[in-house]
C-alpha cells in the first residue's frame, strides 16, 4: 500500500484507501481547478469552479445601459443616487477581481508545487507508471497556460472596470454638482416667490386701509350733504310742497265727488227714460265695478224681488262692437265679474213675463289694481300652488272641512289632497274654466273647472284675488299651448 499526498489550499490530507495505478491529477484539485479525463480523441479539460457566473464585462455593459435607459426618466437627485449605485457596483467588481487575481496567483504556486512533486516522482518510478507521471506532467503545464490565459482576461477587465468605476465617479460627482446648482436655483426661486406674495400681501392691505379710509369719508361726505340737503328743504320748501300736496288732494276729492254725481246723473236719466217709456219696474247693478267684487240686482224702489216670476240672464257687451255674449249659466241675481269680463260692459235683462228689463253697469269693469303685474311676475316660475276647498264634485256638494292644493304649470293644471291626486290633466280644447256663474256670497271666489267630460268641480280659494290669478295664469300657459280656456258657451277665436 503506497501514501500520496493532496494538496487543497496549502493544506495536506492523507488517504488511506489508495488503489494500484497511475496517479488521478482530478482527485488532487478537485474541488478548486479543473478536472480532466481520458477520451479517445485526446484531452479534454473541463473547469469545476461552480454554477457558470455572467462575464464582468456583460454585468457592468448591462448596468450602464440600464444607467443610460432610464435617465431620461429620472429626476436630477435619482439620477445621482443611480450614478451612487454603480460606483458602488463597479467598486464591489473591482474588488471581485482582486479577488479572483489572488485566488489565481495562489493556483498558480499551487501548480508550480505539483509539477515539482511529478517531477521528483518521474525520477523515482519506472514502466507504465513513469509514462503515466509525464502525461499528468503535461497536463499541468496546460492547465497552467489556460491559468495564464485567464490571468490576462482578469487583468483586462480590471482595467476596463477601473477606467469605468472612474466614469461613473466623475459622472456621480456632475449629478451631485447639479443637484447642489438645482437646489440653490430652486431655493432662489422659493425665496423670490415668498417676497413677492409677501409684496402682494402688502399691497392689499394698504389697499384695504386706503379703501376703508375713502369709504368712510365718501360715507361722512354724504351725510353731511343730506343734512345739508334736508336743512335747505326744511328752510325753503315745506310750505310749496305743503301747498302742492294739498291742492292734489283737493282735485283728487272733487273729481271722486264729481264722477259719483255723473254717475247718479247718468243713472237717474236712464231711470227717468224708461219710466216714461213704459211701466216696466226699474232695475239696477249694486256693486263695485272691478275685478273681484259682486254684482248684485236691485229693485230702485227699494222693494224686494221675487225671484219666482222673474228670470235673469246676464251679459258680457263689448264697448266698441255692441254685441251682447250671452254668459252661460249666469242666472241668478248675483254675478262675480271674472278676467274676460274685464273692459266690457256687464248686463243683465231681467224677465217679468212678457215685458224685460235691463240693468248695465254704467262703465267698463275694471281689472284689479297690481293684479296683471302680479301675473307676469307668476309666469316666470313653472308652476304655482294655491290651497283651494272642493265645493262640488260633477254637481255634488261635498264637505269643506278638507283642503287640496291646486298647481297650475306650464302644460298641464293638478288638483291633489296630500299624496292622492283628484284630476291631472294638460291643457285640451276639451277642457273649461271660469268663474262659478251659480251666484252666492262667495261667488268672487269661486272658480269652475272642468278637466274632462266625465268630470267637473267648483273650487273655493282663499281670497279672490287668488281665484282671478289662477283663472288668469291658466289661460296664459293654455294660451301657450295654442289652447284657448274658456268657460262653459264661451265664444273663442277659434
Amino acid at each position: 500500500m503506497t501514501w500520496s499526498a493532496t494538496l487543497d489550499y496549502g493544506r495536506k490530507t492523507k488517504n488511506v484507501d489508495i488503489r494500484p495505478g497511475p496517479l488521478r491529477p482530478a482527485n488532487i484539485i478537485r474541488n478548486k481547478f479543473p478536472t480532466y479525463k481520458n477520451g479517445s480523441n485526446g484531452i479534454v479539460i473541463k473547469l469545476a469552479d461552480g454554477p457558470e457566473v455572467p462575464a464582468l464585462k456583460e454585468a457592468v455593459a448591462k448596468e450602464t445601459a440600464d444607467l443610460l435607459d432610464r435617465r431620461q426618466r429620472l429626476s436630477v437627485r435619482e439620477l445621482a443616487m443611480k450614478f451612487e449605485k454603480g460606483l458602488s457596483t463597479a467598486t464591489l467588481l473591482s474588488k471581485e477581481v482582486k479577488w479572483r487575481q489572488v485566488a489565481l496567483l495562489e493556483r498558480d504556486i499551487l501548480l508550480k508545487n505539483l509539477k515539482s512533486v511529478l517531477e521528483s516522482l518521474r525520477g523515482r518510478v519506472t514502466g507504465k507508471t513513469k509514462d503515466e507521471i509525464e502525461e499528468s506532467i503535461s497536463m499541468v503545464e496546460i492547465l497552467a497556460v489556460q491559468l495564464s490565459k485567464r490571468e490576462a482576461e482578469l487583468l483586462e477587465e480590471k482595467t476596463e472596470v477601473t477606467k469605468l468605476a472612474k466614469s461613473l465617479k466623475l459622472a456621480s460627482e456632475d449629478a451631485k454638482r447639479i443637484v447642489e446648482e438645482e437646489r440653490a436655483h430652486a431655493h432662489t426661486e422659493v425665496e423670490s416667490a415668498r417676497s413677492a406674495v409677501q409684496r402682494v400681501q402688502e399691497a392689499l392691505q394698504e389697499h384695504e386701509k386706503i379703501s376703508e379710509k375713502t369709504g368712510k369719508q365718501d360715507l361722512e361726505e354724504l351725510k353731511k350733504e343730506v343734512r345739508v340737503a334736508r336743512r335747505i328743504k326744511m328752510l325753503h320748501c315745506p310750505s310749496k310742497a305743503m301747498d302742492l300736496e294739498n291742492e292734489i288732494k283737493t282735485l283728487r276729492k272733487t273729481f271722486t265727488d264729481k264722477s259719483v254725481d255723473c254717475v247718479n246723473l247718468l243713472k237717474e236719466l236712464e231711470l227717468h227714460k224708461r219710466r216714461k217709456g213704459n211701466n216696466i219696474p226699474v232695475f239696477d247693478l249694486e256693486g263695485l265695478q272691478c275685478l273681484g267684487s259682486i254684482l248684485r240686482i236691485v229693485s230702485q224702489n227699494g222693494a224686494a224681488i221675487d225671484i219666482s216670476n222673474i228670470s235673469v240672464q246676464w251679459f258680457r257687451i263689448h264697448p266698441k262692437e255692441s254685441n251682447k255674449e250671452i254668459i252661460s249659466g249666469a242666472t241668478r241675481l248675483v254675478y262675480a265679474p271674472e278676467p274676460q269680463d274685464v273692459g266690457r260692459y256687464v248686463q243683465a235683462e231681467i224677465s217679468l213675463g212678457n215685458e224685460t228689463a235691463i240693468a248695465k253697469t254704467t262703465g267698463l269693469v275694471d281689472p284689479a289694481a297690481g293684479l296683471v303685474e302680479y301675473v307676469e311676475t307668476l309666469v316666470r316660475k313653472p308652476e304655482t300652488e294655491f290651497n283651494v276647498v272642493v265645493l262640488q264634485l260633477n254637481g255634488i256638494d261635498q264637505p269643506k272641512e278638507s283642503v287640496h292644493v291646486l298647481n297650475v304649470g306650464r302644460l298641464r293644471m293638478r288638483l291633489c289632497k296630500g299624496k292622492a291626486v283628484v284630476a291631472k290633466e294638460f291643457y285640451s280644447s276639451s277642457m273649461q274654466l271660469c268663474g262659478v256663474r251659480g251666484g252666492g256670497e262667495a261667488a268672487s271666489q269661486a272658480m269652475f273647472w272642468r278637466p274632462r267630460s266625465d268630470l267637473s268641480l267648483a273650487l273655493a280659494f282663499e281670497t279672490a284675488r287668488e281665484r282671478n290669478t289662477a283663472i288668469m295664469l291658466a289661460r296664459r300657459f293654455a294660451i301657450d299651448c295654442n289652447i284657448i280656456l274658456a268657460g262653459p258657451g264661451d265664444k273663442t277665436p277659434w
